[in-house]
């Protein structure tokens, strides 16, 4: 495996978010449910915060919170079996997936891709590399997300509706998968909104309670830049 997984916030060159994954999350949303896996692309730019180290709400905008199991790819591979998928994982990260929702929701209306809703600046912190034999069975992990102390999201990635051998299948079957690549494998239910002035708390864990990688960051109104006056 390469030092680039390692380093994939820095070196990665795309990051695949896959979307209604989870059952009740489907449900919360009022989506159905795919007869395959579903993904769309989060810039790599959207993994840094903002230079004091917060999320930023651009004007106009409303933000929910989706915490998810990162898995980043270790070496390059395309159209591979899911039989031999996790030999192309190098390791695991948090990561949090915000989402400008009422600009997806304007988008979804009119069949219009969610590149703007998912790509804001700071729309994706993701945590540390968890090399992959540090992680046993990543899909019996528990994921949690705080709002201000407030549990929003606490859920096991045990839930996942495909999983993560078939979701690496099904992507490198669409497009190359690269060393420090990072696929997001989606979001348990409760997500909601977050506003200026929010302090938000994220951990990933073992069934144990053992916490493999912590997030922890405020929330702040964007300065300048992008306003969403409410339609499109």
């Amino acid at each position: 495996m390469s030092s680039i997984a390692a380093q994939f916030a820095t070196r990665g060159k795309k990051c695949v978010a896959i979307g209604r994954n989870y059952a009740a999350h489907i449900k919360e949303l009022n989506n159905t449910t795919p007869s395959e896996p579903f993904f769309f692309l989060k810039p790599t730019t959207s993994y840094a915060l903002s230079d004091d180290g917060k999320v930023e709400i651009p004007k106009g905008v409303v933000v929910h919170h989706e915490v998810e199991l990162g898995v980043i790819i270790g070496k390059r591979g395309r159209d591979i079996p899911a039989s031999k998928a996790l030999d192309y994982v190098a390791g695991y990260t948090l990561a949090i997936d915000y989402t400008a929702r009422n600009v997806q929701d304007a988008v979804k209306a009119k069949g219009l891709p969610w590149s703007a809703a998912k790509g804001f600046d700071t729309f994706c912190p993701v945590g540390q590399f968890i090399p992959k034999d540090k992680v046993q069975d990543p899909h019996n992990l528990r994921l949690w997300y705080k709002v201000n102390d407030s549990t929003k999201q606490d859920d096991s990635t045990s839930l996942m509706l495909y999983r993560i051998p078939d979701l690496i299948a099904h992507v490198s079957g669409i497009m190359t998968l690269e060393e420090g690549d990072l696929l997001l494998t989606g979001t348990p239910k409760g997500v909601g909104p977050v506003v200026a002035g929010d302090k938000v708390t994220a951990a990933l864990e073992t069934p144990e309670g053992t916490v493999l990688d912590r997030l922890e960051h405020l929330v702040k109104a964007r300065e300048g830049g992008y306003e969403f006056k409410g339609k499109l």
